[in-house]
C-alpha cells in the first residue's frame, strides 16, 4: 500500500511541476535561429525559425511586428535595407526578402508576439552575404 501511495505522490508531483513550467512560460523561452548563417549578396530570402527553448519544438503563427536589417556588426548601422515578410509553407518558419547591396556581416533585428504569451520575443541574427 505504502509503494502505491508514494508512486501516487510522485506522478503528482511530476504533474505539478509540468504544468508550473507550462503556466510560468515566457518571452524568454523563444528564440530566433538562421536556417543559413551564409547567403549570396544582391536579392536574399532569409529564413528563420522560431523555437521553443524548453522543447525544441517550432513555434507557428507568431505576430512579427519588428524586422530590421543592418549592417551594424561592420560599424554601419546606417546602412539599413528594406525587408519585408514573404510566405512561408514550413509552420515555425518565417521567411524575409531583402537586398544585401555589400559582402559581410549584417544583423537581423527581429520582435515578435508568441500567442498566449506575455512579453515580447526579440532576437538580433548576424548573417554573412558572401559572393
Amino acid at each position: 500500500m505504502q509503494r502505491h501511495s508514494l508512486r501516487a505522490i510522485a506522478v503528482g508531483v511530476a504533474w505539478l511541476v509540468g504544468m508550473a513550467s507550462s503556466a510560468f512560460a515566457d518571452a524568454k523561452d523563444y528564440e530566433f535561429q538562421l536556417l543559413d548563417k551564409e547567403v549570396k549578396k544582391g536579392e536574399a530570402v532569409i529564413a528563420v525559425k522560431l523555437v521553443n527553448k524548453p522543447s525544441g519544438r517550432a513555434v507557428p503563427d507568431a505576430v512579427i511586428f519588428a524586422k530590421r536589417i543592418d549592417m551594424g556588426p561592420e560599424g554601419m548601422e546606417m546602412m539599413a535595407s528594406p525587408i519585408e515578410a514573404v510566405s512561408s509553407t514550413e509552420p515555425g518558419v518565417y521567411r524575409f526578402k531583402t537586398e544585401l547591396t555589400m559582402e559581410g556581416r549584417w544583423q537581423l533585428s527581429l520582435g515578435a508576439k508568441v500567442q498566449g504569451e506575455t512579453g515580447t520575443v526579440e532576437n538580433k541574427l548576424i548573417i554573412r552575404a558572401t559572393r
